[in-house]
């Protein structure tokens, strides 16, 4: 049942890094459209189990059509930071490995009632999970300009930060910012013109940002995040694709937390605060797509892969 319209990225370093044992049993937090759960499933044995986790409903559908094919999965309606009670339920003591992709999946993208897009007309939406939260439209209409403008340089790094705030809240005042296409339009004229035609589309960094902002995406990984470092047995594996630098920062320095985490003065000889490590770094620089996969998937080329490994606490 592969999807072919979305193709996983940094596929194989994902697999390899992430599949240390064949008869292990992993966590795939962002199931998404399945892309990396199947790669998984093709790279275990059969005594394997793999959980998917989504807070998206389509992809719970798609995760149960999975389920129902291949025994070794099972999929549950969550999000991320949510995977204790997840492999609680399931009653395993230890993970082998665990698993992220922060990104929007394609068919996210390609249906224009989601509202993640720019290049296709819909609603003000963005939410991962319609039952819970509040769509972009209702966020904006209580959102100060400093704040929007916050929220769009932290997320997106987008340099015009304050412009394009400003320029959303009037457009929203005067009944003009109803669809995603306004939004768009809005994102384009407050660039300054030079910039406009260069790089991305002026509208890509403010509607990532607008998306993990709907989403609370930056609490859901640092939840996420610590958590998985707990549920890992010694030698387990955590292994996690971002696309932006304000998510890659937060995944780095949560884990680096527990890598280098003494907080003794330099000067001190030796250690005296009685940090003890419960991760180390396979990968730290992250990996990013080859110039090849970037020309077959032009998606992957923002994606940063880090890798990091669980230490016996003992």
């Amino acid at each position: 049942m592969r999807d072919r319209a979305h193709t996983s990225v940094l596929a194989l370093p994902y697999i390899e890094a992430l599949c240390t044992d064949k008869k292990g049993r992993y966590v795939d937090a962002t199931f998404g459209r399945g892309g990396h759960t199947q790669l998984m499933l093709e790279a275990l044995s059969n005594e394997a189990e793999v959980l998917g986790l989504d807070r998206d409903p389509q992809a719970i559908s798609v995760g149960k059509a999975l389920a129902k094919e291949d025994a070794r999965f099972s999929i549950t309606y969550t999000d991320f930071a949510g995977i204790t009670d997840a492999v609680e339920d399931k009653g395993w003591p230890n993970l082998t490995g665990i698993g992220f992709d922060l990104g929007v999946s394609s068919p996210q993208l390609d249906q224009a009632e989601r509202g993640f897009s720019f290049m296709k007309k819909g609603p003000l939406d963005m939410r991962m999970d319609f039952e819970s939260g509040q769509p972009l439209s209702e966020k904006l209409k209580k959102v100060s300009e400093s704040e929007l403008a916050q929220v769009i340089r932290n997320h997106g790094g987008e340099r015009f930060a304050g412009r394009i705030a400003r320029s959303i809240l009037n457009a929203l005042h005067q009944g003009g910012m109803n669809t995603t296409q306004d939004l768009e339009n809005v994102c384009f004229h407050a660039t300054p013109k030079k910039m406009r035609h260069t790089g991305a589309h002026p509208a890509t960094r403010t509607f990532q940002a607008l998306r993990i902002w709907v989403n609370d995406e930056m609490n859901q990984i640092d939840q996420a995040v610590q958590a998985s470092m707990k549920l890992l047995q010694t030698g387990g594996r955590l292994v996690i694709i971002s696309f932006h630098s304000g998510e890659d920062r937060r995944i780095r320095d949560l884990i680096e937390k527990q890598v280098n985490g003494c907080v003794c003065p330099r000067e001190f000889p030796m250690c005296a605060c009685g940090f003890k490590p419960t991760m180390k770094w396979v990968q730290k620089k992250p990996i990013r797509a080859t110039a090849a996969e970037i020309e077959a998937n032009p998606r992957s080329r923002s994606a940063m892969l880090r890798v990091a490994e669980k230490l016996s606490e003992t």
